[in-house]
């Protein structure tokens, strides 16, 4: 019986493991011409629900990669182990 619990054991440790997924989301575009540079803001929450977002936002995105002119907007949900997601604005423009 302690043989099959610590295959069990195993099996969901090695699913929790393996349980890292990223989701790409775009959520706009505008008439400008896609630029090179890329702007990013990051947040992350603990179960989904504690967290900070209040700077996952366009203006800070594009604030950090230098952008006057914005191109397309897009967020990228990160999921780790289930308990851990990271929500990524990316904005890229000129």
């Amino acid at each position: 019986m302690k043989k099959i619990m610590l295959v069990i054991g195993c099996l969901f440790i090695a699913a929790m493991l393996m349980s890292c997924a990223t989701y790409a989301i775009p959520n706009m575009a505008t008439g400008n011409t896609l630029g090179s540079k890329v702007g990013t803001a990051s947040a992350n929450f603990v179960f989904g629900i504690f967290g900070d977002a209040s700077n996952v936002n366009i203006p800070a995105a594009a604030k950090a990669g230098g952008i006057t002119k914005i191109s397309t907007v897009d967020v990228q949900l990160t999921n780790t182990l289930f308990l851990i997601w990271t929500v990524t604005c990316v904005v890229t423009g000129e």
